[in-house]
């Protein structure tokens, strides 16, 4: 984990497995583009918990990728998560830093936030201030390989009781999804 100088207490962890997880997404032909089963499981993601924003997010040793968005526009567009490339263009690339993915990936565990500002550790992430992002529910894909690819998750800009429900939901649907990218692997094989 490393500080912000300016005295916000976290900024995103250290993850040593980055460069094998990227290896490994290249292996499954993952990260780089948009993928509309990935789409329609994120849509499925916001459907199942009722959240306005849902992921299907890989993430490497500089950014997240959201392969997988569902908005509340329902365009399928980062531009309602701040997710803006240095350009200014809308893109489904997000800062490394922001967000509480890494940490899910990094932990290897699943994250429930029902009110980001009641945890100082996670309150100071820009997408507090920037987005307005006030609950986050995540779970790692972990696949057979023991590598965590990513995530997937939903976030509300509403503080949100996820409770012990939500976790087993979103556990649930990280391990569909996983298995879902195992039966793509299999297909190439």
């Amino acid at each position: 984990m490393t500080y912000d100088p300016t005295g916000h207490l976290l900024l995103t962890p250290v993850d040593q497995e980055a460069p094998a997880r990227v290896r490994r997404l290249r292996q499954l032909g993952l990260g780089e583009r948009p993928e509309p089963a990935f789409d329609a499981f994120a849509d499925r993601l916001a459907e199942v918990t009722g959240a306005p924003y849902s992921m299907v997010n890989f993430i490497d040793e500089n950014r997240q990728f959201f392969a997988g968005l569902h908005t509340p526009t329902g365009l399928h567009s980062g531009a309602d998560l701040g997710a803006v490339a240095s350009s200014g263009a809308v893109s489904r690339y997000m800062d490394r830093d922001h967000g509480y993915c890494p940490h899910v990936v990094v932990r290897r565990k699943a994250l429930v936030l029902e009110d980001v500002c009641d945890y100082p550790r996670f309150a100071g992430n820009p997408v507090v201030d920037e987005i307005g992002i006030r609950s986050y529910l995540g779970a790692p894909l972990i696949d057979r390989t023991g590598t965590a690819l990513g995530t997937i998750c939903v976030v509300d800009t509403e503080p949100r009781p996820w409770g012990r429900a939500g976790l087993e939901t979103i556990k649930s649907l990280a391990a569909e999804l996983v298995e879902q990218i195992h039966r793509r692997e299999e297909g190439r094989l």
